[in-house]
């Protein structure tokens, strides 16, 4: 009867899109060569100087998508199991996700855009057990009955300085039209840091492409977020025709993975700087992005709870206003037309407790995008990529005593890099209907050898209007 529930569920979100997608595409102005549906994105180095026309530029715009991810993992050996340790035995989970967004244009250069999010369901063992989590559409927060929150309210500004010009597509976050290459952007208000920072074409979004977290995002990056993965900040961008530097400021959570914001504001914070440099090699895009960060946040220190055996490795008892920080690496190249190849460096100092993202201190990872067109399947990928995600020499002398951390803490640890190999194949159903197999292999989950391997096998249905 579950079983029929859950096929049920998903037959009806799938024939809600169908008919969504006929509806809008009804409603929609048959695209003409002056409009931004017609055109295609500007290349910087050449970029038309031609004033937009009245019907390029949206006043206000509305997107949806749908997520449904079904996740299955088998049983696999394990010495022991600790308070956060992946369950061992064989687990089903699933997890939706629903999104209503609205996009207003405000005055000359402003935006403002809301997004309201509908989520249910749980990753594995509440996500926990793996650093580099199978599941980038799992939160932390799960929930059995469907949950609302507003995830994204903010305010864009740009302030152009004139000269050549570039078209700005429709999508979720942005309103059509055109705006100037040379350019200052304000976004102030809720939003994720990762929807400007640490921007990835072929490893980004876990509707759409890789699952997991580790390739979603720099996990050795403790990026500012509450356990939805959004917070309130400002950010500003200088934007040229080669290079883009970036700057966020933003609010940390009081606790560790929590949705409360710590109300000390001045001594509760997180920073990140961003030098992105674009290029082409033969005609073929690529960027090179370097990321540095600076989070305070009332975290525990492992040294401090180490050196004092009556804590019994609770570290919530060393908590004091203290900082982290860190550097990445995010690189992305189009090889010929039609592959891309990605790669992602970081590192963190490790000393003080993880507070927002995953205990991971060291990482890297490199992987390959491959559309369909060479073999008749313009709308279909493939990926596959590998990930080894490493913690510092405190941080694992922290779990081996048996201390917890954010997604790891088995009781006892037998150290070694955990290691993840994914692979997957999404493919268009129905216009902008998807379905996805996905298999990942995580070697030493929570970085112990004790434990596993582990093979996660998921199914993806998304849609976007």
């Amino acid at each position: 009867m579950r079983a029929r529930t859950k096929l049920t569920f998903f037959a009806l979100l799938a024939m809600t899109a169908s008919a969504a997608a006929s509806l809008k595409a009804a409603d929609a102005p048959a695209p003409d060569a002056e409009s931004p549906a017609a055109s295609q994105l500007v290349d910087h180095a050449e970029p038309p100087t031609t004033p937009p026309s009245d019907a390029a530029v949206q006043n206000w715009n509305w997107h949806a998508q749908n997520t449904d991810i079904l996740q299955y993992h088998p049983g696999f050996p394990a010495k022991y199991s600790g308070p956060n340790s992946l369950h061992a035995v064989n687990e089903v989970k699933e997890t939706v996700s629903l999104d209503l967004m609205v996009g207003r244009r405000l005055w000359n250069g402003a935006e403002f855009h809301l997004d309201g999010l509908m989520w249910q369901g749980f990753g594995f063992n509440n996500t926990l057990g793996v650093e580099g989590f199978p599941n980038g559409e799992a939160f932390r927060l799960g929930t059995k009955v469907p949950n609302v929150n507003f995830t994204r309210m903010f305010i864009r500004q740009n302030i152009g300085f004139g000269g050549e010009q570039e078209t700005v597509e429709d999508d979720e976050l942005h309103l059509a039209g055109r705006q100037d290459i040379s350019r200052l952007t304000f976004t102030i208000g809720r939003f994720s840091a990762k929807d400007i920072f640490d921007v990835n074409s072929y490893a980004n979004d876990p509707r759409t492409q890789f699952l997991n977290w580790g390739l979603v995002a720099n996990e050795a990056w403790d990026y500012p977020a509450d356990s939805l993965g959004f917070t309130t900040g400002l950010a500003m961008e200088l934007n040229q025709p080669r290079w883009v530097l970036r700057y966020g400021f933003f609010q940390v959570p009081r606790n560790p993975n929590t949705t409360a914001q710590d109300p000390a504001y001045t001594k509760a914070w997180a920073m990140v700087t961003e030098f992105e440099h674009r290029h082409t090699i033969n005609d073929h895009p690529g960027a090179v992005r370097l990321l540095a960060f600076l989070n305070r946040a009332h975290m525990g220190s492992y040294a401090e709870t180490l050196a004092n055996p009556a804590l019994n490795e609770d570290i919530s008892f060393t908590r004091a206003y203290r900082s982290k920080f860190g550097f990445g690496l995010n690189a992305e190249q189009e090889l010929v037309k039609g592959i891309g190849g990605f790669l992602r460096l970081g590192w963190s100092d490790g000393r003080n407790e993880a507070w927002m993202f995953s205990d991971v201190d060291h990482t890297a990872s490199l992987g390959l995008s491959i559309q369909g067109g060479f073999w008749g399947r313009t709308n279909d990928t493939i990926g596959i990529a590998g990930l080894v995600n490493g913690a510092s020499r405190v941080h694992r002398e922290f779990f081996a005593a048996g201390g917890t951390g954010i997604l790891a803490g088995d009781g006892a640890l037998s150290y070694h890099p955990e290691e993840i190999l994914e692979t997957y194949y999404d493919f268009q159903i129905w216009k902008t209907i998807h379905g996805a197999f996905d298999y990942q292999f995580i070697s030493n989950p929570a970085f112990n050898r004790d434990r596993g391997p582990v093979h996660v096998f998921s199914l993806r249905l998304h849609w976007s209007l």
